[in-house]
């Protein structure tokens, strides 16, 4: 009966995903303190392994740094102020979760495990700001 029921709810979910109404996330942004740029692109390209891409020349803000995700965009805007410690959150789904942990402790990451969620392993990083990422995968 669970089996059935797992099955039942991936279902609804593949529905729910291929009548989403077109809407897609095209980048999310999280915040970091001004100044510690390259602390952000220690966690996010060597510890991720996330490619850092070019911010638009036309935008107003010149601070803060971009990467690719795929499918979508990953921002870090700057602020005078370390982002608030809250349960909000980015969950990624990563190709190697294995190594991308290995590489984030190497970094002094603060990891905890979580419970799978969908048949996905589930790990929590925090970025060396507080900012929480959910690391999904097999």
């Amino acid at each position: 009966m669970g089996a059935t029921r797992e099955r039942v709810g991936r279902l609804a979910y593949a529905a729910a995903v291929r009548n989403a109404c077109g809407v897609r996330i095209h980048h999310v942004q999280l915040m970091i303190p001004r100044g510690h740029e390259q602390e952000a692109l220690a966690f996010y390209a060597g510890g991720l392994g996330l490619a850092r891409i070019p911010k638009p020349a036309d935008m107003p803000n010149p601070d803060g740094l971009w990467f690719a995700l795929e499918g979508g965009e990953l921002h870090l805007g700057v602020a005078d102020e370390p982002p608030p410690s809250t349960r909000a959150h980015v969950a990624l789904v990563v190709a190697d979760l294995d190594a991308r942990l290995t590489a984030l402790g190497a970094l002094g990451a603060r990891l905890a495990p979580a419970e799978p969620l969908g048949g996905l392993r589930r790990v929590h990083a925090w970025d060396p700001f507080g900012n929480r990422l959910e690391l999904m995968g097999t």
